[in-house]
């Protein structure tokens, strides 16, 4: 399985986990899942819940990756396993 990079915005309580699609032809087709999810209690207590998947180009991925950070948006690792 690829490996997942994680943003949470400023007021901790939005997640986006980019990670590759495992199915796509490197290359060719290379697509990148962007996971959405809501943080609930604590953060790194419980997992977020999950409200939407999107599958876009890799390229539009890195675009949507370095706007949110531009935008505030901090890097994150997966602290709720």
């Amino acid at each position: 399985m690829a490996k997942p990079y994680w943003l949470i915005n400023l007021n901790s309580s939005e997640v986006k986990r980019f990670i590759k699609n495992d199915k796509s032809i490197d290359g060719v087709f290379e697509y990148m899942f962007i996971d959405t999810g809501k943080i609930v209690g604590v953060l790194g207590k419980e997992k977020p819940i999950m409200t939407n998947t999107v599958s876009v180009e890799i390229d539009l991925a890195r675009e949507i990756y370095e706007r949110l950070l531009s935008q505030g948006w901090r890097k994150i690792d997966e602290v709720w396993i």
